[in-house]
């Protein structure tokens, strides 16, 4: 249950024998047949979807892909939860290599032509949107939840975990290693420096950096 998301052995012996013939297998051979055997665990998938060697699906039936998309090597998605909607990605999107879409009972979009670089990792406790044609570059991170810590008796790890989610509006760009903390929303077209940490709601067109973030300039000007 924990990675296929369905009871029952049939659902188990299906994943298995799509991972076991197509997950690892390198080259043209294993491009073909992650083509054709991954969208049938999906909840639905457009054409011309290439997944890349060792990409992993977790709930797979809560993950909607449309048509275009580039998923490369080493990538998890994974859309576990017991009430959620999964992770729905739309049409033209690269997610880059080592990158993780992760969900804890929380739901993900990733909107048309949006470009995850390499090692980044978006992660949801209940809602984070990915506006269209935003770029991430490599190592940027979205935390859409976060821990109560208030009970200092009892570690962060046994305390209950809380999510106002995240939105990124269309069009942002988010620098190298950027961190956009859990209830922030980005405007559209804005500009995110490379290591901020966002902590506060960034305009639309606004140009942010350092740490913690803070609007130095918009584009309008």
């Amino acid at each position: 249950m924990l990675v296929v998301g369905k009871p029952g052995l049939a659902a188990l012996a299906r994943y298995e024998l799509v991972v076991l013939i197509a997950q690892a297998r390198a080259g043209a051979l294993g491009l073909a047949l992650r083509k054709a055997l991954y969208p049938q665990l999906l909840g639905s998938c457009g054409r011309n979807v290439v997944f890349g060697q060792n990409v992993v699906l977790r709930h797979p039936h809560k993950i909607h892909i449309g048509s275009n998309v580039v998923i490369d090597d080493n990538c998890l998605v994974d859309a576990k939860g017991d009430t959620n909607q999964g992770i729905r990605i739309g049409n033209g999107v690269f997610v880059g290599r080592n990158t993780i879409l992760s969900c804890k009972n929380g739901d993900i979009e990733v909107a048309d032509g949006a470009n995850l670089g390499f090692n980044c990792e978006v992660f949801s406790a209940s809602t984070v949107r990915i506006g269209a044609n935003v770029l991430m570059a490599a190592y940027a991170y979205v935390i859409g939840g976060d821990h109560d810590f208030s009970d200092t008796a009892t570690s962060v790890l046994r305390q209950a975990r809380k999510s106002a989610g995240v939105q990124i509006g269309d069009g942002v760009w988010l620098g190298a290693g950027a961190r956009i903390l859990d209830g922030v929303t980005i405007g559209d077209h804005a500009i995110v420096g490379a290591g901020a940490v966002v902590r506060d709601d960034i305009a639309p067109r606004a140009i942010a950096v350092g740490v913690p973030a803070r609007v130095v300039s918009m584009r309008d000007t």
